[in-house]
């Protein structure tokens, strides 16, 4: 199993797709995490003065996305959160509540010792940038960054993992942590597939729209009988790594009736991206994501026996064996 980073929170909960599945798999259930949250008293803190230093120095690695070597702190830390861009990026803004994925490296202040890194997993992290879902030190440190840069930053104890520290990071409750991170890029509600425009040439399937300026795409469901089979194609092709189905993704996502064409659950209406392990969703989602491309967008139909069958969801507004039609960007692969 893929090693979680230290950082992560306990997940909220996943969106009412996840709760999709047949009634006799327990894979659409939320299972908490075994990572460390932050504690209370660290998100119950106040907004802390950003200073520029002391901070320690990169003496390997000292490239973009590269492993980086850290020095170890010299003489007592700030007791504020100190923040250096050590490379500006060019690329988009982050702001507060934005996904970022990111490639760290984290280590204490007095010992050197790294704790966590994401170099070596050669798996970027994709977090939020919210309250209860990361240490707040990253939050403050990372708002108002552009995806490109390098970012060293100190992160006293009250804005990291609070008095009781992390035990299982090693991690005590008077460490300052140093992290270096480098922001690859960031996804917030107006994110959108970016890749090239597939035909939709099929009339008795749905044809869903090509926008990519963060605004949902509409999708017009033929007066024809739904398939009885998955459906599955793209409607934008990414370049991007292709998804497994083991994968965790970072989606936009719109669903309407087959039957209606009414919408029944979208991110675009909540104005939030969701993420998911493709374990943890319907099978229709789970069998049509597998194999796309990151940056894609794609079109899934979903028959019954792959969706709710004969037990949608209390208040979903779906009927029993209802064939269901999805629109999903897929932005990011976890």
């Amino acid at each position: 199993m893929r090693r979680r980073s230290v950082l992560l929170a306990v997940p909220a909960g996943l969106v009412t797709l996840a709760g999709c599945g047949d009634e006799k798999s327990d894979t659409a259930k939320t299972k908490p995490s075994t990572s460390p949250s932050p504690s209370a008293s660290t998100s119950s803190a106040p907004p802390p003065k950003i200073v520029d230093g002391p901070l320690p120095a990169i003496t390997a690695g000292t490239k973009f996305n590269e492993k980086p070597t850290v020095a170890k702190g010299s003489g007592a830390p700030s007791k504020d959160l100190a923040v250096k861009t050590v490379i500006a990026g060019s690329g988009k803004t982050v702001a507060e509540n934005d996904y970022i994925q990111a490639n760290y490296l984290g280590q204490v202040w007095d010992t050197a010792k790294v704790f966590d890194n994401s170099y070596d997993r050669k798996t970027p992290l994709i977090i939020q940038l919210s309250q209860g879902s990361i240490i707040d030190g990253w939050r403050y440190a990372l708002a108002g960054k552009k995806a490109g840069s390098r970012v060293l930053m100190s992160v006293p104890p009250t804005w990291g993992y609070g008095k009781q520290g992390n035990t299982q990071a090693g991690i005590k409750g008077t460490d300052t942590l140093v992290f270096v991170v480098d922001i690859q890029n960031t996804f917030n509600a107006k994110s959108s597939a970016q890749g090239k425009e597939v035909a939709q040439d099929d009339a008795k399937l749905p044809k869903v729209g090509t926008n990519t300026d963060g605004k949902a795409p509409s999708i017009d469901v033929p007066k024809t009988a739904a398939p009885t089979k998955l459906v599955a194609n793209y409607v934008i092709e990414g370049d991007g790594e292709e998804v497994k189905a083991d994968s965790s993704v970072l989606v936009q996502y719109k669903g309407v009736l087959w039957d209606t064409g009414k919408e029944f659950d979208s991110t675009y209406s909540r104005s939030a991206l969701t993420s998911f392990s493709l374990q943890q969703v319907v099978k229709g989602w789970s069998q049509g994501l597998t194999g796309k491309k990151v940056g894609s967008r794609v079109l899934i139909v979903v028959p019954p026996k792959l969706g709710y069958g004969d037990n949608p969801p209390s208040g979903s507004g779906i009927k029993k064996d209802s064939t269901l039609v999805f629109s999903v960007d897929i932005l990011a692969k976890m």
